[in-house]
Parts: structure tokens; sequence; C-alpha cells
């Protein structure tokens, strides 16, 4: 298959296809008589792999090392388990940030509605680190 095919069947851009056979993740094709890269059937599910990895919030690092672990045994099974955990912890703790900023910024935009004697915006003061909004 060329590079367009695996990009049109994976849905991804022929760019994207490239970029993951510089990064390691799909490996390099031979080329063919024409000099166009002659990719085995089996590339696409290699790159729709990549594609669904990374929206479970995988990096590229992270994929590598789940794709060398796809062909293993229990104890690969168990070390990508690992992987799919450690990064369950990381969005926890990153969702748990989020929620902080909201709620500090849900809190400054609450003191938009108070009375001002000044023109100045609280929030802005705020954020701006010239006093509090409280």
């Amino acid at each position: 298959m060329r590079s367009g095919e695996v990009a049109s069947e994976a849905g991804v851009s022929v760019q994207t296809v490239r970029y993951y056979e510089r990064r390691g993740l799909l490996s390099r094709p031979p080329r063919s008589s024409s000099g166009y890269r002659a990719y085995p059937v089996d590339a696409v599910e290699v790159v729709r792999f990549v594609k669904r990895a990374q929206e479970h919030g995988f990096t590229l690092d992270e994929v590598d090392e789940l794709l060398q672990l796809a062909d293993g045994g229990p104890e690969d099974c168990q070390a990508a388990r690992d992987l799919a955990q450690s990064k369950i912890d990381q969005l926890a703790a990153r969702a748990a940030e989020l929620n902080r900023m909201m709620r500090s910024l849900t809190d400054l935009v609450d003191t938009c509605d108070r009375p001002r004697k000044d023109r100045s915006c609280p929030l802005v003061r705020t954020l701006n680190n010239e006093g509090t909004a409280r």
C-alpha cells in the first residue's frame, strides 16, 4: 500500500503516516522500483492503534511502549495495564487541577456582580496581582 492509501484508510493525513514512520511507530517500508513506499496492509491497523491510543491521552512515547507490548504475553499485559493505570492517575490529577482552576475562575467571575466603588474590575485586578477580589 502507498502512503496515501494507508492514510486514507486510517483516516489520517499522509504527513501523519510519514511522521509515525520517522518516530519509529510505523516500520519503515521497502520502496517500490519507482521509489514509492510500499506499506504492508497491517500498517493501517498500526496507524489506527496509534490514533486510538492518542485519543485516550497517551503520548507518542507511551504509544511506542504499548506497540512494543502488543505482541507479548501475560507479563506484557501487566505492563500495559500499569501504563494505563499511570495514565488514569495523570488524568485524575489533571482533572483535579482543571476543576480547581474552574472554581477559582468562577469565584472571580462572581465578583463582577458585586458593587464596586470604582470602575476597575476586581477580576482583572486579581489576575494582575494588584489586589484581591474579596
